[in-house]
């Protein structure tokens, strides 16, 4: 019975033109896709290397087992300490016993950036007696 919210479901101009450019861009290069792939196996790679179980797939949200819920609320927080944004999920987010860290892999990290998370979630998993020494 509201006539002025009639017809109030447009998309904005803005948000419009910024999608059209946005895909202007992913036609004219793969690069920024291609550098995702690679961040991504590298990092999957880097970090099973490092003795931590992670759930199979190649996209860029890798999920870290931990399956503690208090481990997972602490390494996270012990991560965000140096400077490593992860978040921990855990009951009633996924199954009792599957608590995990998310992580979510850019096209923007660096070898470097990735290369510090690595270390960070060595060491603190270490410290917290999430990880084997």
């Amino acid at each position: 019975r509201s006539r002025p919210y009639l017809f109030s479901n447009t998309v904005a101009p803005s948000i419009v033109g910024a999608s059209i450019a946005v895909l202007d861009l992913l036609e004219s290069s793969t690069a920024l896709r291609d550098k995702l792939a690679d961040n991504t196996a590298w990092f999957r790679s880097a970090i099973r290397a490092a003795g931590f179980e992670i759930k199979d797939g190649e996209h860029a949200i890798v999920p870290i087992m931990v399956h503690d819920a208090v481990a997972a609320q602490k390494l996270a927080a012990r991560l965000l300490e140096l400077g490593i944004y992860v978040v921990g999920f855990f009951f009633p987010v996924v199954p009792k016993g599957q608590a995990r860290i998310r992580v979510q892999i850019s096209a923007a990290h660096s070898r470097a950036q990735l290369d510090h998370a690595i270390d960070a979630f060595t060491r603190v998993g270490r410290a917290l007696g999430v990880l084997a020494s």
